[in-house]
């Protein structure tokens, strides 16, 4: 049996165990996985467990929840070590949308149309069977007494589709040591950009946005429904606080991840200084299919998602609330976010009370690490013409943790040059969710010429 096999074979069975995360504590289910991976590493573990050569740790906040790491030790106690972070939950399905088994892990087509479906396969299983696979190269390699020259963890982590509370955030509190955090590998990364001279470009993800949820507050006259008339109206408010957020526009990034991301597609002077500047609507177009993309990583943004107000259909409430899933730039606070909002609001700002949620930073890596210089290498291994370009995240990550921690963290796989940004952006909690094959063989020959480079 091929790597290759190996690999998919393990992709089935983390879809099929089916570890649906739907933001509660006690779903998830990871346990199952954090079991299938650990059997996957049986025999090496075994092997290495009187030398130390391959180390087994699970570890869970919670029954149910469990992480599981697997570290092989290098040789070397100066080399830089590697960690790659995959997580094995995956998000809630919407079974009546999908035309296939979303926990089957059923394989269709032939040759380049060859795919796998599942919850999951994209995001981001069919990333944490390659990782367990290359680690489990090279852990047979050690426990035969040729280890590699830096420490290779690989992480198989729960409870990131719930932001990590019970997962990476728990252990880079709770065991900080029980893992290294120093460079770290995790989602996604890898897929092409549709440059506009038709040349090629892959994108590596360096960092994400940060979070900074608001719920927004207010009061007003309480009374009879059968009797509106002159009464302001706790709704209306709400109502006219919600229509001012989504008709304000922040100003545009200043930031070197955007201007770099524009400058990769190579854009007319005219068109790249627009969205550079004070970009239009319109001109996110040019962006094709990945204009909201590149909108959501331009800009501070402002997504109004719950609104509450009233019990009775009788009685006019005297208060609602709106709640915004705010997602920061690099380098913007809270105050900022803040100040941002009452912005939008105008002279409405002081009748609303802002109620702080979620809030946490963007966290961004340098791209002039080690381990960015070897991932650019790696790259350019497969796809020797083209450009790599750092990207940010409009979603998060466990690599944030590792960034906390005083670490490099970077989003990479490796896709075929027909797969865009936006082809991969799309499958991201997709009904009908599916990986093709050749994406990922190459994402696993991408990890083994990564950890081949980087630790030996």
């Amino acid at each position: 049996m091929t790597l290759f096999d190996e690999t998919l074979g393990l992709l089935r069975i983390l879809v099929r165990n089916a570890c649906v995360n739907d933001l509660t504590p006690d779903s998830g289910g990871e346990v199952r996985n954090a079991d299938a991976l650990e059997d996957f590493f049986a025999a090496e573990i075994a092997a290495g467990r009187d030398s130390g050569a391959v180390t087994v740790q699970r570890l869970e906040p919670r029954p149910g929840r469990t992480s599981i790491i697997i570290t092989v030790r290098g040789h070397d106690p100066d080399a830089d070590p590697l960690t790659f972070l995959g997580h094995t939950d995956v998000v809630p399905v919407d079974a009546e949308h999908w035309t296939r088994d979303p926990f089957g892990a059923v394989t269709e087509g032939t040759g380049e149309d060859a795919r796998i479906y599942g919850r999951g396969t994209v995001d981001m299983l069919g990333l944490t069977a390659p990782m367990a696979a290359v680690t489990r190269e090279v852990a047979r390699e050690a426990v035969s007494g040729r280890p590699p020259r830096g420490t290779l963890t690989f992480v198989g982590v729960a409870d990131e589709e719930a932001r990590g509370g019970l997962g990476a955030k728990w252990l880079a509190r709770e065991h900080p040591d029980a893992l290294d955090w120093r460079n770290c590998v995790s989602e996604t990364g890898g897929s092409h950009l549709p440059v506009s001279d038709g040349t090629d470009a892959v994108v590596v993800t360096v960092g994400e946005k940060g979070a900074a949820q608001r719920r927004l507050h207010v009061t007003a006259e309480p009374g009879h429904g059968s009797q509106p008339w002159g009464r302001e109206l706790a709704v209306a408010k709400i109502a006219e606080v919600a229509r001012r957020i989504v008709e304000f526009t922040p100003e545009v990034s200043r930031d070197p991840l955007w201007s770099g991301f524009v400058s990769a597609f190579r854009f007319s002077p005219e068109i790249e200084a627009a969205l550079l500047t004070s970009p239009e609507e319109d001109d996110y177009r040019a962006f094709g299919e990945l204009a909201r993309y590149a909108h959501a990583v331009s800009h501070l943004t402002v997504a109004p998602t719950v609104l509450s107000a009233g019990g009775a259909i009788n009685v006019l409430p005297s208060s609602a609330y709106l709640e915004l899933d705010i997602r920061t730039l690099p380098g913007q606070t809270d105050d900022d976010v803040d100040a941002e909002l009452r912005r939008a609001l105008g002279d409405l700002a002081d009748e609303v009370r802002f109620e702080r949620l979620i809030c946490e930073p963007a966290e961004v890596s340098p791209v002039d690490s080690a381990l960015y210089r070897a991932i650019g290498e790696t790259v350019g291994e497969f796809f020797p013409d083209a450009a790599v370009v750092p990207v940010l995240s409009a979603g998060g990550t466990d690599l944030r943790f590792a960034r906390r921690l005083g670490g490099v963290g970077y989003g990479f796989a490796l896709n075929t040059r027909s797969r865009s940004l936006a082809d991969v952006n799309a499958q991201l909690h997709a009904h009908d969710e599916h990986l093709f094959l050749d994406d990922l063989r190459l994402t696993l020959e991408a990890y083994r010429s990564l950890v081949h480079r980087f630790v030996g």
